[in-house]
């Protein structure tokens, strides 16, 4: 995990010294790094069966990212081989009116992984440091407030047993403007566009700003950000799945032992 250490946010670190084009974890030709996505996902459903038995910890991955940069993609191909059983995904939109009358964090805390399990968020509570930041409905203090309260959440879910795996997807800006014309110019990609992506688009710098804000505020021991390269699908879907897989190694979950009352036991 060499090549990690350029991509994991630190306090020094800038956005734009990351380019979206990267892609360290390329090797071999592009069969060979297809082959390598499924050997990982084969391997993390295995991972995910043995944290299923385990059923005291558990996972949770955070996908961040401007619109286009990959987050469906990245969950159907890094979890293609994982039983539906073990992984749960949670895609957040704007709050809705419930929501709203609760702390940022409540829908959050309503969507944690459960013992034994992988929980993905689709987007997540760092829309609440993002979003309102950029189009000024909070201020300074607040956001400050905002960032204290995210790390206090976070350690709360790490000391409880959730190993908690950020990734901030990063494309550029000319890759965002290809794939969100791909989204009109193809009608079966047409449910994908909403006008409101434009909008968004016209606040790109301040959206960049906004992220590396939070990405440094935010960034901690029990739950640094990794900043994805994702302009490439295959080397974004690639380094998540090696990044997932090294995690629920480095975690060590052993193999059940075989349960005695069925030693001997004869089907008939």
């Amino acid at each position: 995990m060499t090549a990690l250490k350029k991509y994991t946010v630190g306090k020094k670190f800038k956005l734009d010294k990351i380019s979206p084009s990267d892609t360290p974890y390329f090797e071999g030709s592009e069969s060979s790094q297809l082959e390598r996505i499924e050997a990982l996902a084969d391997e993390l459903d295995e991972l995910q069966n043995r944290l299923h038995a385990e059923g005291r910890r558990k996972l949770l991955l955070v996908l961040q990212g401007t619109d286009t940069s990959g987050k469906d993609g990245t969950i159907r191909w890094v979890f293609s081989r994982t039983s539906p059983l073990g992984v749960r995904v949670k895609a957040f939109k704007a709050p809705s009116e419930e929501e709203r009358e609760h702390d940022f964090l409540w829908r959050c805390h309503a969507a944690v992984p459960r013992n034994g399990e992988i929980m993905v968020w689709n987007r997540s509570h760092y829309e609440d440091v993002l979003v309102p930041v950029v189009e000024g409905w909070i201020d300074k203090a607040e956001t400050k407030r905002r960032y204290a309260q995210i790390n206090d959440f976070e350690r709360l879910l790490s000391e409880t047993g959730t190993v908690v795996v950020k990734c901030m997807l990063h494309i550029s800006k000319d890759e965002q403007r290809e794939r969100l014309q791909a989204r009109i110019d193809e009608t079966d990609k047409n449910w994908k566009f909403n006008m409101s992506d434009l909008e968004a688009r016209r606040k790109w710098d301040d959206y960049q700003r906004a992220y590396e804000k939070f990405l440094v505020a935010t960034s901690t021991s029990h739950a640094p950000w990794h900043v994805v390269p994702a302009d490439s699908k295959r080397h974004r879907n690639l380094m998540i799945a090696q990044l997932l897989v090294s995690t629920m190694r480095d975690m060590k979950i052993g193999i059940s032992p075989a349960d005695p009352a069925l030693k001997g036991l004869i089907v008939t």
